[in-house]
């Protein structure tokens, strides 16, 4: 019993002075890493996702198709290699998912512009007007902007709504017609409709001109595709027999796994550049 007691009076001695002897670290500045992770997974529409979950996914990933690798081959050397590319994985979906949303809605802002400036011209606020996209906009967007709606409506202020809003949108030509309204609303005037009017026109016509361009090249990414898969799909079908699997689990096999993975890496990274168009900057995101 005077045991119990002595360990409970020298767990409250312990207690009371552990702010000082263990002070509360101060709060870190988020990673560059981690800002990286966030604005590409707020681009890719899981905004809600934290990058410390899509780390442990892309882990997971990692170890899946290091496991598969090894009880189909049993090469290390190819585990090895098969456990990078599953880390790579998924932030490959999200950066293909990232483009592809980019590429729906960048047809889709000139009609949103069009139904801003009918809503205006009927009279309506800009709280009203932009919340009432959350029925007449395109279907990919609507969710968004209904997020608004009950944003604005709770707690009536349009500037912090559209703040959330363009995080949610994570989009460059929603920055600008967001910031376009919150100038209106701020400023005032009669210029809204015609500026409206004049970036809706911009719009459609970027948009035209660079699904001909992507049009075009897009060879260049089905090249690259197939070029940096079709070896490895001969390397995997070789390693299922055991002389290819002893072939490559000795020190010249090993070194020509990661000899050819890497080749492989900068000749599509490289293959992609050549390809790649510009995509333009969230200046006010």
């Amino acid at each position: 019993m005077t045991f119990v007691w002595g360990a409970v009076l020298a767990a409250g001695i312990l207690l009371t002075i552990s702010p000082w002897v263990w002070p509360a670290a101060a709060e870190r500045a988020p990673r560059s890493v981690d800002l990286r992770l966030a604005k590409l997974l707020a681009s890719a529409g899981y905004a809600r996702v934290s990058p410390s979950s899509f780390l442990v996914v892309s882990g997971a990933c990692a170890l899946v198709a290091a496991a598969t690798a090894w009880l189909v081959a049993h090469v290390a050397a190819l585990a090895l290699v098969a456990a990078v590319a599953g880390a790579v994985a998924p932030t490959a979906w999200l950066r293909a998912r990232r483009t592809r949303l980019l590429r729906v809605r960048r047809g889709l802002w000139p009609d949103v512009c069009d139904l801003l400036i009918a809503s205006v011209r009927a009279g309506m606020s800009l709280p009203d007007a932009v919340a009432s996209l959350a029925d007449s906009a395109p279907a990919p967007l609507r969710p968004a902007f209904a997020a608004f709606a009950r944003d604005v409506a709770a707690s009536g202020r349009f500037d912090a709504s559209a703040q959330r809003l363009k995080e949610t949108l994570a989009d460059p030509v929603a920055d600008r017609i967001i910031e376009t309204l919150r100038m209106a609303r701020q400023v005032g005037g009669t210029e809204l409709t015609p500026v409206l009017r004049a970036l809706s026109s911009s719009v459609r016509a970027e948009a035209a001109l660079r699904a001909e361009v992507e049009a075009r090249q897009s060879w260049i990414r089905g090249a690259a595709v197939l070029g940096v898969t079709a070896p490895w799909a001969i390397l995997a079908l070789l390693a299922l027999r055991q002389e290819g699997a002893r072939a490559y689990g000795s020190p010249e096999g090993v070194v020509l796994i990661l000899a050819g993975a890497t080749v492989s890496v900068v000749a599509y990274r490289i293959m992609l550049r050549v390809g790649r168009l510009p995509e333009p900057r969230r200046w006010f995101g």
